[in-house]
This record gives C-alpha cells, sequence and structure tokens, in this order.
C-alpha cells in the first residue's frame, strides 16, 4: 500500500473513530459500536479503537463480542497491562471470578505498582466470600496509592463483613476524607454506625449520603431500617417508600417495608409489600415464611396446605425459607423446627470467637445469674415470671438483669426492676459490648428469656457471655445454636424420643417449665354476659389464644363442636379486624352461623380479663401452637382447658400445665379425641362440674402454681450446672427431682 492511500486510511479510520466517540459520550451505544467496528475494519490493531469498542459493547452487554475484542487487543499488544485489567473487568461482568484473579495477576505481573489492579483483586476476593485476602489486596492498593479512596471504601465493606466494625468505620471514614462526596461511603459508614448503635450518627451519614446523591434509594432503605430500630415507625416507612419509589425493583426495600406495616398491624398493606418483594425475587430469604405467618396473623388460610408443605420442603433441603418462630404454628415436628432454628442461627448469629474463650472469675459465693430479655415490663412473660425472681434466694444468688425492649415505666417493669441487683438496659450497646461486660462483671450463668422471639438479642449469646448459657421461657423450641448449653423444659414438653431434635442439653424440671405469679389477683368485678356480648344460654367455649395460633385444621374441629352442641357459642380474643372478619366467613362456609363466634374485647387490667374468665365454660386449646400464657391464666381463674397434645415443644405446654395440676383427663392426642371430649363435656354438665371442682381443690394444691417450689427446683437446676462446669464436667442432661 502506498503512502497516499495509507494516508487516506488512516482519515477514514479516524473519522469513524471520532463519530464513534462522539455517540459514545451521547449514549447512543448502538451506532458508536457501529462505527468503531467501521474503524477497526480498516486499522484493525489501533489499540485505542479496541478498547473503546470494548467499553460500548460493556455497555450493550454484548459479552461474547467483548471478549474477542479484548482478546484481539491482547494478540496485538500482549505486554500491555490495561488490557488485562480490562478483561479483568468482562470476567466480573460475567461473575467468572477465577478468570478475572487470573487477569488481574496479568496486569499485576507487567506492572507491579497498579494500584487499581490489586483493589479490582480484592473486589473479585471480597465476592468470593475470601474476605480476610480481599483486605490484603486493598491493603497493598493502599501503600502503592495512598489516595485511592475506592480501595478504602470496599476494604470496609470486606472488614464489615469480617465483623471488624471499628476498623471498617476507620476505612469509610478515610475514603470520606479523601473523596468528600462520596455518597457509597457515607452510606455504608451509616450502616456500620447503625450496627454499633450510633443511631443518631447514622441517620447524619445518610443524610450526608443523601445530600450528594439525592436519587440515593439504597441511602433512604438505610435510614429507614434506623428509624424502624429507633421505634420511628411511621418515619422509617415513609424512607422505604421513598427507596421503592427511586428504585421500583428494590426488593429488600418491599420486605421491610413490609416488616414496619406488619409492627403497625397494617396487615393487608404488609401482605401487599411482601407480595411485590417475592414477586421481583420468589426465592428472597426468610420470605416465603413471614409471609405465610402474616396471612395466619388475620386467618387468610388460602393455599394453607400446599404452602406449608412447600415451606417444610424448602427447610428440609437447608434454604433459607424462614425465621424460625412462625414454624411453631405451622408444623408440629420438632425435627422441621431444629432444621428452620439451625439454618436462621448459622447464617444471622454463627458462633463469634473474638472475645477471649476463657472466664476471670470474681471472688464471690453467689452465683450470678443474667437474666437477658426484651419482655421485663407489660408482657406475658412478666406475667409469668414477677413472682418467680422475687422468690428466687438472694441469699445463693445474685440476680442481673439485661433488658433490651422498648422505654417503659409501667408498674410491672418497676416491680421486676425492685428484684435485681441491677438492671442494665442494654438497648444501646453493640452485641459483643454486652457480652464483654457480662464477663466482666462475672455473670455465672446467662438465661436468654427471648430467644428467637421479636426483641431478642441472640447475638450477645454468640460472643459467649457467661461459661453457661440457658435458653428459657421466651421461644418454645430449640435455639439451634451450640452455643447455648441448655434448654429449661420438663418431661411431657421434651419426651426422652425427641432429644434428638435439640442442640441444647435438656435441664428437667419435675414439674411444669413455667412458673406463674400466684399473686396474680382476679378482679371481684362480675361481667355480664350481655356486657361481653355472649348468650344467657348455651355453651360458652373459648379461646383466647393469639390468632396466628389458629389453622384451619383447629377451626374444623371447632366448627364440628359447634354443629354438635345446640346454642354453644365461640368466644374469641378480638386481635384485629381481618381475622374476626375471615373467621367469621369460614364459620359460614363450613355452615355455621357466624353470629355464634364472639369477640372479647381488650381489657385495660389483666386482672378483669381473668376474671371474664367465669362467663366461660370450656377453654379449647389450638394447635400445634398450644396457649401457654394463656392456658395457665384459664386456669388460675377456674377455667378447664381442653388441649390436644402433639410433637413439638410449643404443642405440649398446655399438656404439662395440665399434668401438673393433676388434670390429664383433659389431655387428648388426636383431633378426633379432642373434638369427641368437648362435645360430652358440653353435652353432660355434670362430668363438667366434676372437673371444675378437682380443678378448685387442686389450684393451690399441686405443683403448677406453687411459686416457692418451682423457684427452689429451678435454683437447683442452676446449682447442679454451675457445679458441672466448674468440675470440669461435659454438658449433659440434668433431671431435678422434688
Amino acid at each position: 500500500m502506498n503512502k497516499e492511500n495509507s494516508s487516506i486510511d488512516f482519515d477514514q479510520a479516524k473519522t469513524f473513530f471520532l463519530l464513534g466517540m462522539e455517540h459514545y459520550q451521547k449514549g447512543s451505544y448502538e451506532e458508536a459500536e457501529r462505527l468503531l467496528s467501521k474503524s477497526l475494519e480498516i486499522l484493525p490493531n489501533r489499540l485505542s479503537t479496541l478498547t473503546n469498542l470494548f467499553a460500548v459493547l460493556l455497555k450493550l452487554d454484548r459479552l461474547e463480542f467483548a471478549e474477542e475484542i479484548i482478546g484481539k487487543a491482547i494478540d496485538y499488544h500482549p505486554t500491555n497491562e490495561s488490557l488485562y485489567f480490562n478483561r479483568g473487568l468482562l470476567f466480573v461482568k460475567n461473575k467468572n471470578w477465577s478468570m478475572a484473579l487470573i487477569n488481574y495477576d496479568r496486569a499485576i505481573e507487567i506492572k507491579r505498582d497498579y494500584a487499581e489492579a490489586y483493589s479490582n483483586r480484592g473486589n473479585v476476593l471480597l465476592e468470593m466470600g475470601h474476605l480476610a485476602a480481599a483486605v490484603e489486596n486493598y491493603d497493598q492498593a493502599i501503600k502503592l496509592k495512598p489516595e485511592h479512596a475506592e480501595a478504602y471504601y470496599n476494604r470496609g465493606n470486606a472488614l464489615r463483613e469480617l465483623r471488624q466494625l471499628d476498623s471498617a468505620l476507620a476505612s469509610y471514614e478515610k475514603a470520606i476524607e479523601l473523596k468528600h462526596d462520596y455518597a457509597e461511603a457515607y452510606s455504608n459508614r451509616g450502616n456500620v454506625l447503625t450496627a454499633l448503635k450510633g443511631l443518631d450518627a447514622a441517620l447524619g451519614s445518610f443524610d450526608k449520603a443523601m445530600q450528594f446523591k439525592n436519587d440515593y434509594a439504597e441511602a433512604y432503605y438505610n435510614r429507614g431500617n434506623v428509624l424502624h430500630e429507633l421505634g420511628q415507625l411511621d418515619a422509617a416507612l415513609e424512607n422505604y417508600n421513598k427507596a421503592v419509589e427511586l428504585k421500583p425493583d428494590y426488593t429488600e426495600a418491599y420486605n421491610n417495608k413490609g416488616n414496619i406495616l406488619k409492627e403497625l398491624k397494617r396487615l393487608d398493606a404488609a401482605l401487599i409489600s411482601y407480595g411485590k418483594a417475592l414477586e421481583l425475587n420468589p426465592d428472597y430469604e426468610y420470605l416465603f415464611g413471614m409471609q405465610l405467618h402474616t396471612k395466619m396473623l388475620i386467618c387468610d388460610w388460602e393455599n394453607f396446605e400446599a404452602s406449608v408443605d412447600e415451606l417444610i420442603i424448602k427447610i428440609e433441603k437447608g434454604k433459607k425459607t424462614s425465621p424460625s418462630f412462625p414454624l411453631l404454628s405451622l408444623t408440629d415436628s420438632s425435627s422441621v423446627q431444629r432444621k428452620a432454628a439451625e439454618t436462621w442461627i448459622n447464617d444471622q448469629y454463627p458462633l463469634n470467637p473474638s472475645l477471649r474463650p476463657t472466664f476471670n472469675f470474681l471472688s464471690q459465693h453467689k452465683i450470678k445469674v443474667g437474666y437477658f430479655s426484651a419482655d421485663l415490663r407489660e408482657h406475658p412473660v412478666s406475667y409469668l415470671t414477677a413472682e418467680f425472681f422475687e422468690l428466687h434466694d438472694k441469699n445463693r444468688f445474685e440476680l442481673i438483669a439485661f433488658y433490651s425492649g422498648p422505654a417503659d415505666s409501667s408498674k410491672m417493669q418497676k416491680r421486676i426492676s425492685s428484684c435485681f441487683e441491677k438492671f442494665i438496659d442494654i438497648r444501646a450497646m453493640v452485641d459483643k459490648d454486652v457480652a464483654q461486660m457480662s464477663r466482666d462483671m462475672g455473670i455465672d450463668i446467662a438465661i436468654d428469656l427471648t430467644g428467637l422471639t421479636h426483641g431478642g438479642r441472640v447475638g450477645i449469646f454468640s460472643h459467649r457471655a457467661a461459661p453457661v448459657q440457658i435458653n428459657y421461657l421466651g421461644y418454645a423450641g430449640t435455639m439451634g445454636a451450640e452455643y447455648y448449653d441448655y434448654i429449661i423444659a420438663d418431661k411431657i414438653t421434651i419426651p426422652t424420643d425427641r432429644k434428638i431434635d435439640y442442640v441444647e442439653k435438656i435441664i428437667y424440671l419435675p414439674n411444669c417449665f413455667l412458673p406463674y405469679d400466684r399473686s396474680q389477683t382476679i378482679s371481684s368485678r362480675i361481667y355480664s354476659k350481655k356486657e361481653c356480648g355472649l348468650p344467657d344460654n348455651g355453651f360458652i367455649f373459648c379461646c383466647f389464644n393469639a390468632s396466628y395460633k389458629i389453622t384451619p385444621l383447629v377451626f374444623d374441629s371447632w366448627m364440628r363442636i359447634l354443629k354438635s352442641t345446640e346454642k354453644s357459642v365461640l368466644w374469641l380474643s378480638s386481635q384485629n379486624d381481618l381475622a374476626v372478619s375471615n373467621l367469621r366467613k369460614a364459620a359460614e362456609r363450613r355452615g355455621i352461623n357466624p353470629n355464634r363466634l364472639v369477640y372479647a374485647s381488650r381489657t385495660d387490667l389483666v386482672e378483669d380479663h381473668l376474671a371474664r374468665h367465669r362467663l366461660a365454660d370450656l377453654f379449647i386449646d389450638t394447635a400445634p401452637y398450644n396457649a401457654h400464657t394463656t392456658a395457665l391464666d384459664a386456669l388460675w381463674a377456674g377455667l378447664p382447658v381442653l388441649t390436644c397434645m402433639g410433637e413439638s415443644f410449643a404443642a405440649r405446654v398446655a399438656a404439662s400445665a395440665l399434668n401438673s395440676i393433676e388434670l390429664p383427663e383433659l389431655i387428648t392426642t388426636t383431633p378426633a379425641q379432642y373434638e369427641a371430649l368437648a362435645i360430652e363435656l358440653a353435652n353432660h354438665p355434670t362430668k363438667l362440674s366434676v372437673i371444675k371442682e378437682k380443678l378448685r381443690r387442686n389450684r393451690l394444691n399441686t405443683a403448677l402454681f406453687d411459686s416457692l417450689l418451682f423457684t427452689r427446683n429451678f435454683e437447683q437446676a442452676c446449682v447442679q450446672v454451675y457445679e458441672r462446669y466448674h468440675a470440669k464436667l461435659a454438658v449433659d442432661n440434668i433431671s431435678i427431682e422434688n
């Protein structure tokens, strides 16, 4: 080719190149591709054309063609480190992590001080979960280029995943120092501050992120999370709404919006939000079970059996399908409940060995017991435990409360707090610091009274807050974590052939594992049937359990019972309007007049609620999640409880209570037995009268409400596990005798 033709070719190639770049800058990528390809046809080895065409193809997601172009560029220019760097970007886009690493390694081999390649190599390792190696690469990038803000930012991300929160915070702050408008660094700094319980500072960090990037959906989402933790539910909802407005496919925001709406009791709206999240991502972690639980709250049983079957199959495969708590009312399988708990714990709260493995014990003559709870306030847990705490032998035990629940100034919290040597508010403390404080105080036994229920702080126990850690009362099942040494139960709630379904070793109390406050008064107020909406004549069945415990199978039993007992009614707890409406419709579909379902409104005083029990004839229990506190309330008020005992812990609690009050004749084991006995007692008032008289005699003369006996047995259990630990004996099952 002569010089004149060569010059013409170069000019043509340059013209196409420049036009292509002009379209590239405008975002007209398809036209840019066409023009750059024409330029490349004329000058096939021109580096700038190859690299810019590669960039255009990445924008167009034409990854196979992009790989071909970058391969040609490397063939023509095999010692150009930036080409290997760019091919690394391509493989990152393909999620081909191993090939991405090979190309970044080649770039570094050519250019030893290639800071950006080290930084991107760190990003790949971060994606692969090799967190420590990722940090090493970020450190090398920073060493080569101290002003590399992105390396500091990504280093913060890796350290955050490693739960090295203070170091992560320092990395984000350095990134911000180098790049003052770094919105992403402000947002992730806010996330770390949230984890460190610096909630006000976190809000300020998110505000900064939005100042520099006003359409930053993630910052609104993260801000919503903080406001949720602060209890500002309406403000949190506003932020989640803004997040999904800016990013309509934001699955996480729809999920958390659903959580807020659920707490606000806007359950129908919560289901819509959960439904949108599942539409965007059918496998979104734990949402399937949460949606099903929310439907149970309003007694929406559409596709119930198929949904539960699907849930169980997914759980058995180890999928992150549901938090643990919803399982208690959805399946009676204690093995499935264990699998769900283990999946949740291993994902959310794995053992954290960051604190020293040994304990330094203070010189003490008392056993120090730490009770950790979000429920030491106006809550069913406190109504069960108040007298138990008061009766603890303060000469042998020093009690410390670690409270994580909402602000509360109720009479109940004042009563409870007076039982403890110290009542410590840990809401603003991170889990690790609480665990360290517990260790520093010399707590011998840490007892988790909340577990996997709302407000639980399992993370504290994952750091090992005490040499002996116990799961008790709040969560009726295994925690699924080996760092809980024991679960407190009895021979009814965990039969010996089901021990395999509990990760913890079992402390068997001799009677019912539940305490009760026998100082709880029953109001002298006399309620009339009329004011409670009850008929003057006819048998009154009642069940004051939460609506989510009512399954369609239980409801079928109830309707058959009503059909077989003329003029009877079923008195239920009025928890939400949707549940009331759905249950009335369900009754009608089963041929029962919906007016035979009567709903009790909430009373201001527990003693008045207990007094209302006098109007009922028989409490009929739910399954698989039994009455727990509600069963003891009924028995304390003199109302017999009929239960159907199942396999799981939650399905055997009412039976445990009945056994301890010596009324085993009210325990059935099949729905058919349950229905038959309910019908028999309703149609034969003399037989029911005999049972009521027996309950009256046994109420204060059996183990169930013997608070002092319960407390001494519980203390004996504490002494035994304390002594086993100091004798260096392995954790093992323990049985306490009366």
